[in-house]
């Protein structure tokens, strides 16, 4: 049987700052982000199962990437800073996410990779992350580009 890859799309919204940046993007701004989640597998081949003929239920992976990335990330600041001012920040809003990395397009890419992998089913396997911060500017995770990093 075949492999083939589903892609489903999601948004959110949310805001960072690229601390030590040297550019416009150290201060605190927003984005639309705009992500493509691709995973790939042979369709089951199980007549009786209501699933016949699927990798993955586009519901079901709509649901765990709601529940893994859309719900935290979802209209959150997210930011790379230290403790005292991680602390102030949580205190007086409730969406900060203190992240131990740069909050970049390349990073939440990453990120978003090692989250989703080990929460997929048998069945599937995580293929690619593309993540949009603007209509124009994208950054890809492809699974083939890191299967010697595991």
């Amino acid at each position: 049987m075949n492999n083939i890859r589903l892609t489903k799309k999601f948004r959110f919204e949310g805001a960072h700052a690229l601390i030590g940046y040297d550019g416009k993007c150290r201060h605190i701004h927003g984005h639309s982000y705009l992500l493509f989640v691709t995973i790939s597998g042979k369709p089951s081949n199980h007549a009786k199962n209501p699933k016949d003929g699927m990798i993955m239920d586009f519901g079901a992976l709509k649901e765990l990437v709601n529940k893994i990335i859309i719900e935290p990330f979802d209209h959150t600041l997210l930011l790379r800073t230290d403790a005292m001012l991680a602390a102030e920040l949580q205190n007086r809003y409730q969406n900060v996410l203190i992240l131990p990395f740069q909050p970049t397009c390349e990073q939440l890419c990453i990120h978003f990779a090692s989250l989703l992998a080990p929460a997929l089913p048998e069945s599937a396997k995580l293929f690619s992350i593309r993540l949009y911060e603007t209509p124009d500017s994208f950054a890809e995770w492809f699974a083939s580009d890191n299967e010697n990093d595991e």
